[in-house]
């Protein structure tokens, strides 16, 4: 504000993941993964809000994930901060309209960054005698083979860009090939189909 006196945009990226079978996960590890997922974007979007209506404008752009729009084994902590900043801003859309406020959710799939070696793992899953501990191994694997086939961070850059620039922007964008079949199958299949793909 003091250099520009406007805030035309405010992208919320800050994220990392908290991996571990729900059991597993300490109440302590959870609430880290809250305070940074969602709460850290909530501290922000609310000391944007005023400004952004004042000025009568203004498109605030949650990073969230196909991880908002669907579960899978061993990221029920992450996942739910992800359905949590969904229906925050789906809710928030409709608050903010009014007042010329743009929301959007960006989703993407599995990128090419250093987001695994941020994630954490959760202390007791890592103890080999968890009762969880050979989904988790499997887990591990697919979601190694799944990083390899990622989008380039490039993507999500050209798909914030189009939606910030774009005069009547979507509410949501999927980023990738890989959560576009997923959400795809999530949309056209049972509840029952879906888990047998996420757990096959």
């Amino acid at each position: 504000m003091a250099e520009a006196s406007r805030i035309d945009v405010l992208v919320n990226n800050a994220g990392y993941a908290l991996g571990g079978a729900f059991e597993d996960l300490g109440m302590d590890e959870i609430r880290t993964q809250y305070e940074t997922n969602l709460f850290g974007l909530i501290r922000t979007t609310q000391a944007l809000l005023p400004i952004m209506r004042e000025q009568k404008s203004g498109i605030i752009v949650n990073i969230s994930s196909g991880a908002g729009r669907f579960g899978y084994p061993g990221g029920s902590a992450y996942v739910s901060t992800k359905f949590a900043v969904e229906g925050l801003s789906e809710s928030m859309s409709y608050e903010l309209e009014p007042f010329g406020i743009k929301v959007v959710l960006v989703e993407p799939g599995f990128i090419k960054t250093n987001f695994s070696q941020a994630s954490v793992i959760a202390k007791n899953s890592e103890d080999p005698s968890s009762p969880y501990s050979q989904m988790m191994q499997k887990v591990a694997i697919v979601t190694s083979q799944l990083e390899q086939s990622g989008s380039t961070p490039d993507l999500v850059a050209k798909v914030v860009l189009n939606a910030v620039t774009s005069e009547n922007p979507n509410l949501r964008y999927l980023v990738g090939k890989d959560v576009e079949e997923w959400v795809k199958g999530k949309n056209s299949m049972t509840d029952a189909e879906f888990h047998k793909m996420m757990v096959g």
